[in-house]
């Protein structure tokens, strides 16, 4: 969409043709932000104006506004849905490569002559005239049109100096061969990098009147291609949109249609190597999706009967049958492509700086060029020398890298972020991003996975007691092992029955720890799960049924059972023991009853995310100082932030504390990122200096926050941060180069020791230098590939399953070697990366 609203302003995408520098950015900017209550951000890197105005101001007089200005506006097309993906080198290229390379062969014989004395036949100079007169009008004819169209609105640009410099040398060089003395027969130029004059005789400077438009016409042409590579994320994206779907009626037939035409609830098939076509739930069929181009994350999903399927991943299994969810804008790929576009329509603080100085650049260059002349003249130099130093400031002055220094580099660094799952919604997102210092961080949803499993299950025998689950740590009376976490626990023959049977009574719940106990028991039994009647729910105290013939129960310790008071004190002693172990780590504990008799209890809770413990620790070493809040217990937050290692923790915290929390830290001087994915968390997320959402949180939060982690991983969070840090060092290392370029050059042209010819080159590759650091953000790595070949897999589980006591590692133990492993790889990251820093270069 170009244009959206609200009830105060209308915010309108123009696209903008016939811009080449800063100089013209700040003009557009300047003349539509004349109109009352209208604002604008222009991209030159993009070709795009982002107008803020209110409904009064059309777009019609936005788009005469900026003709007014001596550009072109237009609303952008809508994509064809057949239309197939712009190539890098396809037809938008074809009229300047065309003109670039008949410039070319007109002026590769001229810089021959020019630079080879002993080459310099009869009439050589002649012949070079001839050659470069073309040059000096067709193919030069871009810039001499757009510096007239900036004259006719009193406008000097980029253009403006090429056009002058070229002019200047042609029109200097007919005088030489006409007027000078240049044209007799058997005259030869000596090639010096320096100018110097050749006595009585006037120089000519044909080869800076076809070098200068080669290397402008050259480094445009590499400018483009690579201002279109920073933007190949768009294109990626778009490209994971399916072209067309196969659609599966009522009665079974199956029609392959547009992808326009499918509609919520339309059924369509996804064959194996087939992508999702739109967002989804799978109503039949299993398979593993392969959603790395979407989310980032490498690992494969299993996607089975009710699973929700992202338009865009691959089904790299089974056929799967999906039921359409959202369809056209409305799907995930789409919010992902909109959020990225509209952060590369951005513009930093610091890139309106530089086109401020570039607003008034060009004609401070065209100043400086005619005080040079007159400061020459007045000095008693010959008029040659005068006029080749005017030239060469016209020439080698570069406005152009000033306005390429950051979009670019936002570009690259926006289009990098989406292909790790971290979409940003602006370029301010990013500069706060690297300022943060203090990371408040949600439990429930964010550092955990937001959803009940068992996680410990003890069953009372006749010779004390099985632990089987994720907290397990020792064989029961029939010596079963505990079981990893992440992975269901197994149970002997006879304790699989008081789960099955558990199981039965809780498949009529619909609350979260019935559906817990559920899924567990289903996902580890060896036979299906016997039918169960006379259900019934007591909120609050559990569930009661009859399965098999026995009355099952399951409840909480302190409720109520057949009437009779069932508290912890009147359990035995392992079952006992293993409610004061739930409520030490703050799980939910409840006791299987079979017929009267308590005979398990199960503890379940929100398990952490994988990595959840390297996420923090890469934070921490970054210098980010984390605290959790959470609306949870106490104990529930404290046994999360032990394992973490998190030291602060706010317990209990409502909504509103979370935001008085935030609102604490920054008056303290902190600058503030809050991650969270509730509704709970949207004051938090829109007070801090940065909101940080989890994809797979609510809109709500989402809306509030300034950074969306696709991956549902909290390592994405600290890939954020490098990202957002690196990008800072390309941008300051482009603005340095830019604003230096231009403080060395122009006065070595003013005192004579550039060529026009040399001039022009430097121009042209001061600009490839920008855009190329800032192509180099696309290749960006989160971490070393060697550790993350060494490094276990993020969704492995960090404990390895024992199969004795002696064999296992408490967390402390594992959390120790993590560290370890991650400061050896740092450490011999550092040590390969040190030649390179030796070397020097653009960073």
């Amino acid at each position: 969409m170009s244009t959206t609203t609200d009830p105060a302003v209308t915010t309108t995408e123009l696209v903008v043709g016939g811009m080449t520098c800063a100089a013209c950015v700040a003009r557009i900017e300047k003349k539509v932000g004349r109109l009352e209550g209208v604002s604008a951000t222009v991209n030159l890197a993009t070709g795009r104006a982002r107008v803020s105005h209110p409904e009064s101001v059309t777009v019609a007089d936005l788009v005469a506004v900026i003709e007014g200005a001596g550009f072109t506006a237009a609303l952008p097309e809508p994509p064809a849905p057949d239309a197939p993906a712009e190539d890098d080198g396809g037809r938008p290229d074809a009229p300047a490569r065309n003109r670039l390379m008949i410039t070319a062969a007109l002026s590769v014989p001229v810089l021959v002559l020019s630079m080879v004395p002993a080459l310099q036949f009869r009439n050589w100079q002649w012949l070079c005239f001839v050659l470069a007169s073309p040059v000096a009008v067709w193919g030069s004819w871009p810039f001499h049109q757009r510096a007239l169209r900036g004259l006719r609105h009193s406008a000097a640009t980029m253009d403006t100096l090429v056009s002058l410099g070229v002019l200047a040398s042609y029109l200097w060089s007919a005088y030489a061969l006409f007027l000078g003395g240049a044209g007799e027969p058997g005259m030869t130029m000596p090639f010096t990098l320096v100018p110097t004059a050749m006595g009585d005789t006037a120089d000519v400077y044909l080869e800076a009147v076809v070098g200068v438009p080669l290397f402008v016409l050259t480094g445009r042409l590499l400018e483009a291609r690579a201002r279109r590579g920073t933007g190949s994320a768009l294109r990626a994206l778009a490209s994971l949109a399916a072209k067309d779907v196969v659609v599966r009626a009522a009665d079974g037939t199956e029609e392959r249609v547009p992808i326009g035409r499918l509609r919520v609830g339309d059924r369509f098939v996804v064959r194996p190597g087939e992508r999702v076509a739109t967002d989804g739930v799978v109503v039949a069929g299993s398979s593993a999706l392969d959603l790395s181009l979407v989310t980032g994350e490498s690992a494969p999903v299993e996607a089975g009967p009710g699973s929700a399927v992202v338009g865009g991943a691959v089904n790299s299994g089974g056929l799967l049958e999906v039921r359409a969810e959202a369809v056209g804008a409305d799907t995930q790929l789409a919010r992902i492509a909109r959020l990225v576009e509209e952060a590369q329509a951005g513009k930093a603080r610091v890139q309106r700086v530089a086109d401020a100085v570039a607003g008034v650049f060009v004609p401070a260059v065209l100043t400086v060029a005619v005080t040079v002349l007159g400061f020459w003249l007045g000095a008693g130099a010959s008029p040659q020398a005068a006029v080749t130093a005017a030239v060469a400031v016209l020439v080698v002055a570069c406005p152009c890298a000033l306005g390429l220094a950051t979009p670019t580099a936002l570009l690259a660094a926006t289009g990098r972020g989406a292909g790790l799952g971290i979409l940003v919604s602006g370029p301010q997102a990013l500069e706060s991003l690297r300022r943060v210092d203090t990371v408040v961080l949600d439990k429930t949803g964010t550092l955990t996975t937001g959803s009940m499993t068992v996680t410990e299950v003890t069953v009372a025998g006749d010779t004390g007691a099985e632990v089987m689950g994720a907290e397990a740590t020792g064989a029961g009376a029939t010596g079963t092992g505990a079981a990893a976490p992440g992975t269901p626990a197994a149970a002997p023959a006879g304790d699989e029955e008081i789960l099955r049977l558990a199981a039965a009574a809780e498949s009529g719940s619909e609350h979260p720890v019935g559906r817990a106990i559920h899924a567990h028991a289903s996902a580890t039994a060896s036979a299906p799960l016997p039918p169960a009647t006379d259900f019934v729910a007591t909120p609050g105290v559990g569930v009661r049924a009859v399965v098999d013939g026995r009355v099952v129960e399951v409840v909480r310790p302190e409720g109520e059972r057949a009437g009779d008071a069932e508290g912890p004190a009147a359990l035995r002693p392992p079952l006992a023991d293993a409610l004061r172990r739930a409520e030490e780590h703050g799980r939910t504990a409840v006791v299987v009853t079979i017929d009267g008799t308590p005979l398990a209890v199960i503890a379940l809770g929100d398990t952490v995310r994988p990595g959840g413990y390297r996420a923090v620790d890469h934070l921490k070493r970054l210098g980010l100082r984390p605290v959790l809040a959470t609306g949870d217990s106490e104990a529930a937050a404290r046994a999360v932030a032990t394992e973490l290692g998190i030291t602060e923790v706010h317990a209990r915290a409502t909504p509103e504390d979370k935001a008085d929390l935030v609102r604490t830290l920054r008056e303290r001087g902190h600058r503030v990122a809050v991650i969270g994915d509730g509704v709970n968390d949207t004051a938090a997320l829109a007070g801090a200096d940065l909101g940080i959402a989890m994809g797979g949180g609510t809109d709500a939060a989402i809306g509030a926050a300034d950074v969306t982690l696709v991956r549902e991983d909290m390592s994405a969070l600290a890939d954020a941060v490098r990202l957002a840090r690196r990008t800072s060092l390309t941008v300051r290392s482009n603005l340095l180069w830019a604003f230096g370029y231009n403080l060395v050059t122009v006065p070595l042209a003013a005192v004579g020791l550039l060529s026009p010819m040399l001039a022009a080159a430097a121009m042209s590759a001061s600009s490839l230098l920008v855009v190329g650091n800032s192509l180099r953000l696309r290749g960006w790595q989160p971490r070393p590939a060697g550790a993350a070949r060494n490094r276990p897999a993020r969704n492995a589980p960090r404990r390895t399953p024992a199969r004795a006591p002696a064999r296992e590692e408490t967390p402390a133990q594992e959390q120790a070697q993590e560290q370890a492993q991650e400061q050896a790889q740092e450490q011999a990251q550092a040590q390969e990366q040190t030649p390179a820093r030796a070397r020097g270069g653009i960073l």
